[in-house]
């Protein structure tokens, strides 16, 4: 994380969240990171074991398997939702069932916490 920021950069203030969550919430090859990032349009998840720094599962907005499915159609909350499941069900096929939840510095409201329901729903504890 760099340690200068522009003065008018808007996303200094979730840096800033998200190194106060990261000082606490770590991963462990038995209880995996699940971190999301948020953009304007898209949004990307991953089960990460932080020991490792490897990258176990991963599941995003943009991939083929969630546009063909009516998720190009649907609005950005709902396409959240489906990363949820998917990301859940790639973890579990895996053999992981409990991850500790970062939610990156955003708010858990809208995307970011219909991403968490649905990984829940799927199967995933946290």
């Amino acid at each position: 994380m760099p340690r200068y920021y522009p003065k008018k950069d808007q996303r200094v203030p979730r840096y800033r969240r998200h190194a106060r969550i990261r000082v606490r919430v770590s991963g462990t090859p038995g209880r995996p990171r699940l971190c999301v990032f948020r953009s304007s349009n898209e949004i990307y998840a991953q089960v990460i074991d932080d020991l490792k720094g490897h990258t176990l599962a991963a599941a995003s907005s943009i991939e083929e398997t969630l546009r063909s499915t009516n998720g190009s159609q649907a609005n950005k909350t709902a396409r959240a939702a489906l990363v949820g499941a998917l990301l859940a069900q790639r973890a579990r096929e895996k053999g992981i069932e409990k991850v500790v939840f970062d939610r990156g510095g955003y708010q858990y409201h809208g995307r970011v916490k219909a991403l968490a329901e649905a990984a829940r729903k799927a199967g995933l504890s946290f």
